[in-house]
């Protein structure tokens, strides 16, 4: 198999394990890429992207940007803040208003969640999600799985436990497909009001004990307070959340074994992660923010291929 058996990348939901194992395998070569003299190809020379984003992005923007320039494709950036958005343009208008320039691909971060399946249903480009409200966030959960890959040997069989938010999470939900599709095991935990209600349908394990949860995994992926999103109070404080929640590191010294230590950032330090565990030799967190580069330019070289 050597094309994606899909024309945009809206979430891991919508696509095979084949397509993840593919995408595994040119985000390897492209890695090597990333590690040469040169670090350009011109894979997508004749390729120009949009990247548009309704919401505030650094790491996830900034890849995606790296990424495109890696591959050579010429390159828009569009934010909500500045834009005829304000003045009350539709969606559908703003990004044909960017087609008619003739963009081939579109990066695009919405709040509203569908916002990306919405738009592939009404427009002819290649969409890419790079994150719809608490909905998916399927580039992140490919570089998560790929981290563990690359660190671990494989990802099939491995204990993987998601602390924090996961009811405003989309990057846990998106974590939680992808590591099933590798065949890995998957407990989620957090504060029983951060935990939707019926999450254990989709065949994850539920734990509210943090202790509990790090002595059973290989790898704890550690989600950051969403406050942002957080309409209502889900518990008392900060400091209290940091008390019961919060990852440090004599609680992986209580540990008969070594874990991994991931995080998607941005990292609220002192709060779900104390950065004695964050620095450690435990944590991946800065090679995460490496392969998303590489896996970035594996999606949007792949997508620009299926026509």
């Amino acid at each position: 198999m050597s094309q994606l058996s899909t024309k945009h990348l809206l979430g891991i939901k919508d696509i095979s394990t084949e397509d993840i194992q593919l995408i595994f395998e040119t985000a390897d070569n492209f890695k090597d890429v990333l590690n040469r003299p040169i670090k350009k190809v011109p894979s997508l020379r004749d390729i120009t992207i949009a990247n548009i984003f309704f919401e505030n992005s650094t790491r996830t923007k900034l890849s995606f940007e790296l990424a495109e320039k890696r591959l050579s494709a010429d390159v828009v950036n569009f934010s909500s803040s500045n834009s005829s958005v304000k003045k009350g343009e539709t969606l559908i208008d703003t990004v044909n208003n960017i087609l008619s320039m003739k963009v081939d691909m579109v990066v695009m971060r919405h709040s509203s969640p569908g916002a990306p399946h919405f738009l592939s249903k009404n427009i002819k480009a290649n969409i890419v999600n790079a994150g719809d409200g608490t909905h998916e966030h399927p580039t992140q959960a490919l570089l998560d799985s790929f981290s563990i890959r690359e660190k671990l040997g494989d990802v099939a069989g491995k204990k993987v436990a998601i602390i924090g938010d996961i009811l405003h999470s989309r990057v846990a939900i998106s974590n939680i497909f992808c590591l099933q599709k590798l065949g890995a095991e998957v407990m989620v935990c957090g504060p029983i009001t951060l935990i939707p209600k019926h999450i254990a349908s989709l065949g994850v394990k539920v734990e509210y004990d943090v202790q509990k949860a790090l002595a059973w995994c290989d790898v704890a992926n550690v989600l950051r307070i969403q406050l942002e999103r957080q309409q209502i109070k889900y518990f008392p404080s900060l400091r209290e959340y940091s008390l019961y929640y919060g990852v440090n590191k004599k609680m992986l010294d209580r540990l008969d074994k070594e874990i991994v230590i991931m995080h998607p950032g941005p990292i609220n330090r002192g709060v779900e992660l104390n950065s004695d565990v964050a620095d450690s030799e435990h944590s991946i967190i800065l090679n995460q923010v490496e392969n998303g580069v590489a896996i970035r330019m594996a999606v949007l070289y792949l997508l620009a291929g299926v026509k």
